[in-house]
């Protein structure tokens, strides 16, 4: 699936503050906010003993075309010297509308733009703002959609099977979106229990195995891969003795196969005792292993760096550090004469997100082609844990015209160097390297972060690497909708592991570890919505605990989300209900998507969203 991009970040980069100075520069920007919140702003200018008065209660409203609205709901101002002065509050709108005591009728569908004046007796004037959204006129609302969570899911073992030796206590089976193994007694040795996947079809390569697991309690693997071409036992290599522990992590086997042939990857979960002198170090009993994926790897070819850029932030080079701000965030970025590239954040943003603070590493006038291989590598330090995304992108378009995306994650006063390479999506004329880094950890309210010895080139030769997922979520594929899960580590990032099934009526989204950023993990249900229509969707769900999420409804294959919320489950089942504002032009396909991902979820441990409900409505423009 298509890493999504946040159009909030489109929409930033117009106000942004970029530096032209040399080899670096600062920016700072703020929302449109004042005493009364994000839509609202009052001149609190003063004069003498004498100030503005204020506003409050001005929000966003829709109405439908041809219903009245009524401005002055809820509505006060108030003035230090002269009390209540609510009934002085004259409302403009752009395009114009005529109010009549605060209410007005509006024919035209559109967004109005309202201006809340007030002025007290010594000529001082507060203001206030909101936007009227005026949508078309609809017949009433019929469901559209009642997705069914009756329906089981796609369960595909690929090819894996459980192996239990006669007489041991042990069950394995592909449930709730994993392949799971209940173990009352591991039996006498390594092999009374496994999960075997025979037959593998394999060339001369490299291989690269990952089986992400996790127990309820401590315990032992070894994951072997047999020659099944050998007349007598015998493997291209094993993993032996890898520890399970209560959190998801990969077990994680290598080996090279000298011609084609067939493999059989065997997962051993029975009885294993690493150390003979320490009898108590050994398998437990009564426990449960859960296996959400197997990532196999074919690696061929060779491939080898080729420099075309170094920088060691040592000259004084034009732009080679920069920092922009917005959403009231303020920082720098400056070089500062010791081979060293600083990215200093003052204050991280009031609203926005990981876009409102761009740190950004130029590449010395170098362009990127699509569909050619590149690498960076370059030394990180962060006095404070951050987390982000990491990307190459246009410097003046951003994500309009990026070629990588990746993930950041990086640990208080540790110093780190990363190499990521990457087969451009898209042609860029002036690529930067680009930390977005506006989401700060938990109680950080500034930060530095240094650069050292940035390196660019391209990445020449044959080598291939070919990977295969063998997933045990449970997606379901229907005839006129289906849903699925995303995880960040799909596609090699650092974190994001998570899965899907159905059971009573329920759709159960497991995250069995969180990602930093808010596309490592997703769950997403794709639809084909009809022209001339709004949609309500209303979800009803609750958590295992307190977790939030970024919930979008966005056309397929682009980002330019009709509804973009925000979702704080809580542990009680709530319903939320979001509607749109515009229409389509003709039919469209659709992803519903809950992105999670946070620096808070990635220290949560598991997390479970339960979904009893969601229904999209269709209102028809009449």
């Amino acid at each position: 699936m298509l890493k999504l991009r946040k159009v909030a970040a489109i929409l930033l980069s117009a106000a942004m503050l970029l530096s032209t100075a040399a080899c670096g520069g600062g920016g700072e920007g703020g929302g449109n906010t004042g005493d009364n919140g994000g839509n609202s702003g009052n001149n609190n200018a003063s004069t003498g003993d004498n100030t503005a008065p204020t506003i409050s209660g001005v929000m966003d409203s829709s109405v439908q075309a041809g219903n009245e609205f009524d401005a002055m709901a809820g509505v006060t101002a108030n003035d230090a010297e002269d009390g209540d002065v609510t009934a002085k509050i004259t409302i403009t709108s752009v395009p114009e509308l005529t109010f009549s005591n605060g209410k007005v009728t509006p024919a035209d569908p559109g967004d109005y733009e309202l201006t809340y004046s007030v002025v007290d007796k010594g000529g001082l004037e507060g203001n206030a703002y909101a936007t009227l959204t005026v949508t078309k006129a609809t017949a009433d609302a019929v469901e559209l959609f009642n997705l069914d969570f009756t329906q089981p899911g796609d369960v595909d073992d690929h090819g894996w099977a459980a192996h239990i030796a006669e007489g041991v206590a042990a069950t394995g089976e592909h449930k709730m979106g994993a392949f799971v193994f209940d173990i009352t007694d591991p039996g006498q040795g390594d092999g009374d229990i496994q999960l075997i996947k025979s037959g593998m079809e394999i060339k001369a390569a490299d291989y690269r195995v990952k089986v992400w697991a996790k127990s309820t309690a401590p315990t032992y693997a070894h994951l072997l891969a047999r020659n099944e071409q050998a007349e007598e036992w015998e493997t291209f290599g094993g993993t032996y003795n890898a520890p399970i522990g209560t959190e998801i992590a990969p077990i994680e086997l290598t080996f090279t196969a000298p011609a084609e042939g067939t493999v059989e990857l065997i997962l051993n979960l029975g009885k294993i005792t690493p150390n003979p002198d320490n009898p108590t170090d050994t398998t437990p009993e009564n426990f449960t292993v859960t296996i959400d994926k197997i990532e196999i790897y074919e690696i061929s070819g060779e491939e080898h760096e080729v420099p075309v850029y170094n920088n060691d932030f040592s000259t004084m080079s034009i732009d080679a550090v920069s920092l922009s701000a917005g959403d009231g965030a303020n920082g720098s970025g400056t070089c500062a004469g010791d081979g060293t590239g600083v990215f200093q954040i003052d204050n991280y943003p009031t609203e926005g997100g990981i876009w409102s603070i761009k740190a950004d590493m130029t590449l010395g006038g170098n362009t990127i082609e699509s569909g050619t291989k590149y690498y960076y590598r370059f030394t990180v330090k962060s006095e404070q844990d951050q987390t982000g995304e990491l990307l190459v992108e246009s410097l003046s378009q951003n994500d309009a015209a990026r070629a990588d995306f990746y993930s950041l994650n990086l640990t208080a006063g540790e110093e780190i160097t990363i190499t990521h390479s990457f087969t451009a999506g898209a042609s860029v004329s002036d690529p930067v390297v680009r930390m977005q880094i506006g989401n700060p950890s938990a109680g950080v309210t500034s930060n530095t972060i240094t650069v050292t010895n940035l390196e660019f080139g391209t990445m020449e030769g044959d080598l291939e690497t070919v990977k295969t997922i063998d997933s045990f979520a449970a997606p379901y594929n229907g005839d006129s909708y289906k849903w699925g899960v995303y995880n960040g580590t799909d596609e090699d990032n650092e974190r994001g592991v998570g899965t899907i099934w159905t059971q009573d009526g329920v759709l159960s989204y497991r995250i069995d570890q969180g990602g930093a950023t808010d596309w490592h993990n997703k769950l997403y249900m794709n639809m084909t919505l009809p022209a001339d229509s709004y949609f309500t969707v209303e979800i009803t769900a609750k958590a295992s605990q307190p977790v939030s999420c970024s919930f979008a409804l966005n056309p397929a294959g682009s980002w330019d989300p009709r509804l973009q919320e925000g979702i704080d489950f809580t542990t009680e089942e709530q319903t939320f209900s979001f509607t749109t504002t515009e229409t389509l032009i003709m039919d469209m396909d659709f992803e519903m998507l809950f992105q999670f991902g946070s620096a808070d979820l990635a220290s949560m441990g598991e997390v479970t969203i339960d979904f009893s409900n969601i229904t999209i409505w269709q209102s028809s423009v009449v």
